[in-house]
């Protein structure tokens, strides 16, 4: 009774530590590693050595795993028919009883579990294990080498393609992982860790991400007088206004300030065309089109070929940078308040990510970019004054409409 306890405990000791020795491989950070490496650590050398050639690694504990489970499935078999022998079961039965208990207990302790453990701190893992791994690797090397072989011949007759492997290539997730982690030990580092997370971001940032929406664009009709344009700079201190005919959604072209100093006669003197771009072209491709036609300012129409906003320079060096103040920022007379502990009042112009961040709200992602957005989305109409909302965990009153734009509410987080 002794013997096959104790294999069967050492058997699943060893299936559990090659387990988790493979998940911790898998999620290690492969940039961190490397960089370990070459600081000199000797580890750290030996893993940047099997990242190189993955399948050395892998098929050790493939082999090394399998041999732990079939002397657990021996010794765990002898053990369950010495217990089910005591007790009037059929054969059957006993087989059906045998498979469902061992089966259960290898998947939690030599799967399950380990996996879980090992995945927590993988580096500090693979640091105090590779060593006895390195031992076993060369005791299995005849083995291992000899499936690698057959599978590459494998793969050779399958595919009519030799198989090469390549040295590691350090993903965005090594690098945001590093930088997150570089952040969180060194606080001084903040600003330009965050900005080092946004650029590897960037290229998966779209235009309809970071334009300023139709509701805030300022827009004159071609037709209007010089007067009437020196006023619209005057009220709303753009740089720019963009020029339309008889509707916001056939913008022809825009007006810079600076050009009123030349004392024009019309509007027409001095409007210059304006760049033309769609929702979903990446911002990187906008920021190289605004570099190389020397512009900055584009207007963005929507896929039915209405104005539905526009894009600038700095707008999309803020997806990098993070904010930055200008003349389309109108921050000053956002409502921003806690009334108690689950009550505040907010305008609906507040970014969905900043409510999130400061207050841990988990509004969820969704086609919408600020709390009026997430609202409307959620509400599927536009709400009237007064009106009270129960969104998903939220009471949502709102309180000021500013024509067809949600001005102010009041939300209540509600019990769970």
């Amino acid at each position: 009774m002794f013997l096959p306890l104790s294999s069967i405990l050492i058997s699943l000791m060893m299936a559990a530590f090659f387990s988790g020795l493979e998940i911790s491989f898998i999620s290690s950070n492969k940039l961190r590693v490397e960089l370990k490496s070459k600081q000199g650590s000797k580890w750290a050398s030996i893993v940047s050595a099997y990242f190189k050639t993955p399948s050395k690694f892998i098929s050790t504990i493939l082999v090394a795993y399998n041999i732990a489970l079939v002397i657990y499935g021996v010794f765990i078999g002898k053990l369950m028919n010495e217990v089910l022998d005591k007790f009037q079961f059929s054969q059957i039965s006993k087989l059906l009883i045998s498979t469902v208990f061992s089966t259960a207990i290898a998947l939690l302790a030599a799967d399950f579990i380990p996996k879980a453990l090992f995945r927590i701190n993988p580096e500090l893992i693979l640091s105090v294990f590779i060593y006895p791994f390195q031992l076993i690797y060369y005791l299995l090397y005849p083995v291992v080498h000899s499936i690698i072989w057959l599978s590459k011949q494998i793969l050779k007759l399958v595919t009519k393609q030799i198989f090469i492997e390549t040295g590691p290539a350090f993903s965005k997730v090594d690098l945001g992982n590093f930088i997150t982690e570089t952040l969180q030990s060194n606080k001084k580092s903040e600003v330009d860790a965050e900005i080092l997370i946004n650029a590897l971001d960037f290229g998966n940032v779209k235009v309809r991400d970071c334009i300023v929406p139709r509701t805030e664009i300022a827009a004159i009709d071609y037709e209007s007088t010089i007067e009437e344009l020196l006023n619209l700079f005057t009220e709303t201190r753009h740089s720019k206004i963009l020029i339309y005919k008889h509707s916001i959604d056939n913008i022809v072209g825009y007006i810079h300030q600076i050009d009123m100093f030349k004392k024009p006669r019309s509007l027409k003197s001095i409007m210059v065309p304006i760049l033309i771009t769609n929702e979903s072209r990446t911002a990187q491709q906008m920021l190289n089109e605004f570099v190389k036609k020397r512009k900055s300012i584009a207007l963005v129409v929507d896929e039915f070929g209405g104005t539905a906003g526009i894009i600038t320079v700095e707008d999309i060096i803020e997806e990098i940078l993070g904010e930055i103040e200008d003349e389309h920022d109108d921050n000053t007379d956002l409502v921003e308040k806690q009334l108690s502990e689950y009550e505040f009042e907010f305008s609906a112009a507040l970014q969905v990510d900043y409510l999130n961040e400061k207050y841990n709200f988990k509004i969820p992602e969704g086609e919408y970019e600020t709390l009026a957005g997430y609202i409307i989305a959620e509400h599927g109409s536009f709400p009237s004054t007064g009106e009270i909302l129960k969104i998903n965990k939220f009471r949502v009153e709102i309180l000021k409409l500013d024509e067809a734009r949600i001005d102010l509410v009041r939300i209540k987080i509600l019990e769970e």
